[in-house]
């Protein structure tokens, strides 16, 4: 199977490459390898897999349009998995412009390329910020998400809508799928763990939103790449059942599926910074601010679709998906 993953330099899209090229797939990765963060670390990621045979890397914006046309046309993928975007819910107060230009035209031109070639599968991530101001715990799929609260979960939302839209009009089975907090070796170092273990071991202050007490469902990488490869393998399919009476916002009368991907258990903050301080040998100073514009105060994946479908539920602790976060940053940056 020809697999085509945009995000390849990035912390899923890699992992899901490693797994994909170790099970024998043929993967075309897609990335641009921007500046938003170190690109040191990219190219690292990178090097892991652009000597594997079955890997063809192609270093293009997603959001350019005749680039993208023409590496369809190439390749003729038989399922695509969209990893690329512009993360982060802070950044998206401060650039808004780069979420529209990446997360909405880049997969646009994503959802064009899978229609015009025959595309069998399309696969994309969302986030459980399209969760937005939802109280209602734990998230569904099944619940209406109509009020992102920032750029980021906004775009995110779009692009639901956006492969509802074509799943609907031209057949293409589409699956989005909302990532709960994702953390783990490799991870990005505009995340929380990356950026906590860099100032306790610096012995620097460390700043902790909405005093500590917000929950996040911490989702292991290795997790959310499960996830990921068995909603791959399982094509979605029409609701027979859906009705414009009742709409059910995860399905629809075309092929559209939407999974939460989550730990399924929320954890506060402060547990979490706990473990790592553990994990360190080293205690954090920390500076106490509320809760950030932009950001919910607990996240919490309903996975029972997810358990039906592809008959998976992540279940890496946070102990033990920290321990494995701190022994690669100590590895990788000892080496550096």
């Amino acid at each position: 199977m020809k697999v085509l993953i945009t995000g390849t330099a990035g912390f899923i899209g890699n992992r899901l490459a490693e797994r994909l090229l170790e099970r024998g797939e043929k993967i075309i990765g897609v990335d641009n390898l921007n500046d938003y963060y170190d690109v040191t670390l990219k190219e690292a990621r990178l090097a892991k897999i652009k000597d594997h045979p079955g890997f063809t890397e192609a270093r293009i914006n997603i959001e350019d349009r005749p680039a993208m046309e023409a590496l369809f046309a190439k390749h003729k993928p038989n399922k695509v998995v969209n990893l690329a975007a512009q993360a982060g819910v802070r950044y998206s107060l401060e650039n808004p412009h780069s979420y529209v230009e990446s997360n909405i035209v880049g997969f646009m031109n994503i959802l064009e390329g899978c229609r015009y070639n025959s595309v069998e599968h399309l696969v994309y991530a969302s986030s459980s910020s399209v969760y937005g101001a939802n109280t209602n715990m734990p998230f569904s799929i099944h619940n209406n998400v109509d009020h992102p609260l920032s750029m980021y979960a906004a775009t995110k939302k779009a692009n639901e809508l956006m492969a509802h839209t074509y799943s609907h009009l031209y057949d293409l089975p589409t699956t989005g799928l909302r990532f709960f907090t994702v953390y783990g070796p490799w991870g990005r170092p505009d995340m929380a763990l990356f950026l906590f273990t860099k100032k306790i071991l610096a012995g620097e202050p460390i700043d902790v939103f909405n005093y500590g007490k917000h929950r996040r469902d911490f989702t292991y990488v290795d997790d959310i790449v499960e996830g990921v490869i068995r909603t791959l393998d399982h094509t979605a399919r029409p609701n027979v059942d859906w009705s414009g009476d009742k709409p059910d916002p995860g399905t629809a009368g075309g092929p559209y599926r939407l999974y939460n991907i989550g730990n399924n258990s929320p954890v506060e903050l402060m547990h979490y910074i706990k473990v790592l301080e553990d994990c360190l040998g080293k205690k954090a100073e920390m500076n106490m601010l509320p809760l950030q514009p932009g950001d919910v105060p607990d996240t919490y994946a309903n996975v029972e679709d997810l358990v039906a479908d592809v008959d998976y539920k992540p279940d890496t602790s946070v102990e033990d998906g920290i321990a494995s976060f701190v022994n690669w940053y100590k590895s990788y940056y000892s080496q550096a």
